[in-house]
C-alpha cells in the first residue's frame, strides 16, 4: 500500500515537472521584442517614460520575450548605436540588428489642444514590415497616459479592455467620472427647472374646494417653475454625490403664488445617468385650526367661536384654508430620475414625491444646464 502510494507521489511530480518544463519551453519560443523611446509631443512625460510605460504594458500581455531596458542599453553602447530619436521603421530595422530581436515596438503619444492621440507600431524584423498599427484618439487627460497605452495595446492585438473604459476616456461627452475628469473635484450643474405637481386626499380636495368653504377654487395639478444649484462634490467610481438646492414657485397658471425650498442630497450613475436624492422641502401655505362638523363639513375655529360663544369644540386640527394666515410647512422629498446628455448639455429629468399625512404631492420636473468646473 506504502509502495503504491510512494508510485502515485512520483508520478504526480514528474507529470507537475514536465508541465512545467513545457510552460517554459513555450514561453521561450516567444518572439523577442524590444521597445525603446515612445515620441512624445506636447506632453509632460519624456520618451524614456512612454518607452518604460509602453514596455511594462506589452510585458502583462505576455505575448514575446521583451528585452530588460538596461541590456538595451548596454547592447546599444556597445555597438554605439543611440536609440535617442529612433521611432521609423528604417531606424526600428537598425536597432532590431544590433539587437537580435525579432520584433519592434514603437509609436507616438500626441497631445493636441483636445485630443491626445496614440500611435502604436509592431515592426516585423524578417519581413521588415510593420505588422500591426493601432491608433486611437483619446480626451485630453494629462494624468491617464499610462491607462490609454494599455487600451491601445489591447486593441491592437484584440484583447478584452473595458469598454466603461474606453468610453470615459474616448467620448468626449460621456458622464463625468475620475476617468475622464479626473483633477476635478467638483462639477458645477446650476440651471433653471419646470414641470408639473399633483395633489392627492385631503389636499386635493380642499384645493379644489370654493373660497367660501376655505378651498382655493383651483385645480390639484399646477405649473412649477424654479432653479436648481447642484454640486457634485464627491466624484468617484462608478457614482456621483449630489447636493441641491432648489427654489420653486408653484401655481402661476391658476395665478396662484406658492413658493418651496428643497435642500437634496442624492447619488448619480457616471455611467448611466440615473440618479436617486432626498431631502427636506420647506414651502409656505395658509392654513387655519378647525375641525369637521357631525356634518363632516370643515368649521373654522375663530368664526365657529364668534358664533357659538363659550363652546369649546374637539378634535380642533390645523390644515389648508384660503381663510387662513401664511405659515411655513415642512415636508420630506424623495425624487428618482435621469440625465440625458446632448454635448456639453445635461438634461435632467425627474420625478418625485412627497407624502404627508393629509395626502401625498407627485411631480414631474425637467431642465437643462451645462458642465462647469471647480
Amino acid at each position: 500500500m506504502k509502495t503504491q502510494h510512494l508510485f502515485n507521489r512520483i508520478i504526480f511530480t514528474l507529470v507537475l515537472s514536465a508541465m512545467g518544463l513545457w510552460s517554459f519551453a513555450q514561453k521561450n519560443q516567444s518572439p523577442v521584442l524590444a521597445v525603446l523611446n515612445i515620441d512624445s509631443k506636447g506632453l509632460e512625460l519624456s520618451p524614456e517614460q512612454l518607452g518604460s510605460i509602453a514596455r511594462t504594458e506589452i510585458t502583462k500581455l505576455d505575448l514575446y520575450q521583451v528585452m530588460d531596458i538596461y541590456d538595451v542599453n548596454y547592447i546599444a553602447e556597445q555597438e554605439s548605436f543611440s536609440i535617442e530619436n529612433c521611432y521609423g521603421k528604417i531606424c526600428m530595422l537598425e536597432a532590431a540588428k544590433v539587437l537580435g530581436t525579432e520584433k519592434m515596438l514603437t509609436g507616438s503619444v500626441e497631445a493636441l489642444e483636445e485630443t491626445t492621440i496614440v500611435t502604436m507600431r509592431l515592426i516585423d524584423v524578417k519581413t521588415e514590415t510593420i505588422e500591426k498599427t493601432e491608433v486611437i484618439e483619446f480626451i485630453k487627460v494629462k494624468t491617464k497616459i499610462h491607462m490609454m497605452l494599455s487600451l491601445t495595446l489591447k486593441s491592437m492585438y484584440d484583447l478584452e479592455v473595458d469598454e466603461k473604459v474606453m468610453s470615459k476616456l474616448t467620448q468626449p461627452f460621456d458622464y463625468e467620472s475620475s476617468v475622464n475628469y479626473p483633477d476635478v473635484n467638483q462639477l458645477n450643474l446650476n440651471g433653471p427647472r419646470m414641470g408639473f405637481t399633483m395633489l392627492t386626499g385631503d389636499n386635493r380636495t380642499v384645493y379644489s374646494a370654493p373660497r367660501s368653504e376655505g378651498g382655493f377654487d383651483s385645480y390639484p395639478f399646477m405649473f412649477q417653475f424654479g432653479y436648481q444649484f447642484e454640486v457634485k462634490y464627491l466624484n468617484e467610481g462608478d457614482f456621483q454625490a449630489l447636493f441641491e438646492f432648489i427654489p420653486m414657485v408653484t401655481g402661476l397658471d391658476q395665478g396662484k403664488f406658492i413658493p418651496s425650498v428643497s435642500i437634496l442630497n442624492g447619488l448619480r450613475s457616471n455611467r448611466y445617468g440615473w440618479e436617486f436624492a432626498f431631502g427636506p422641502v420647506i414651502s409656505t401655505a395658509k392654513e387655519t385650526q378647525g375641525f369637521f362638523g357631525t356634518d363632516g363639513g370643515w368649521n373654522k375655529l375663530d368664526e365657529y367661536l364668534a358664533d357659538n360663544p363659550g363652546e369649546q369644540p374637539e378634535n380642533v386640527t390645523t390644515r389648508l384654508d384660503s381663510r387662513g394666515e401664511y405659515t411655513l410647512r415642512s415636508g420630506f422629498l424623495i425624487g428618482v430620475g435621469k440625465t440625458l446628455k446632448s454635448g456639453r448639455l445635461n438634461i435632467p429629468i425627474n420625478a418625485f414625491m412627497i407624502p404627508g399625512k393629509r395626502g401625498h404631492q407627485f411631480g414631474i420636473s425637467m431642465g437643462f444646464n451645462a458642465t462647469k468646473y471647480k
